[in-house]
């Protein structure tokens, strides 16, 4: 149930994103849900996943670290940074996966995967401050 719950909470906030904010979030809301999307196709088969480092998924998630490091360090926000930084914890888990083989599969796959709740609502609460800002800033502009 769980990955069904958060493919549902994904797509609804990344259209939220995508509607409702600047440009941050919605370059963020895209590389979420294309990380999410890849990801996918990249794990290990299900008899062998998260028995050793899952490369391809390691490579997907410095991808995705570059991405929201890139928006952090142009935005003006600084949401962006949490983001930034969660993900940074994902690929420590692929390292500590890396550096201890010994640890257990479930452990490895929740590291994985437990950051990417938090991840997805700072970018709901980021847009929906951004919104909030750009409906204050054009009742202030109007006259």
């Amino acid at each position: 149930m769980a990955p069904t719950l958060f493919r549902i909470l994904l797509v609804v906030v990344v259209a939220y994103a995508l509607l409702r904010g600047s440009r941050d979030e919605r370059l963020v809301g895209t590389i979420c849900f294309l990380g999410a999307i890849v990801t996918t196709f990249a794990l290990s088969p299900l008899a062998h996943r998260f028995q050793g480092v899952e490369t391809p998924v390691m490579l997907i998630d410095l991808a995705v670290l570059a991405g929201f490091l890139t928006v952090a360090l142009s935005s003006e926000r600084f949401w962006p940074l949490w983001i930034a930084g969660l993900q940074l914890t994902t690929i420590m888990s692929h390292l500590l996966k890396g550096v201890e083989s010994d640890l257990l599969p479930r452990a490895y796959a929740a590291a994985l995967n437990f950051w990417a709740y938090p991840i997805v609502l700072i970018l709901a609460v980021g847009t929906w401050r951004s919104h909030q800002r750009r409906k204050r800033a054009a009742v202030i502009e109007t006259p």
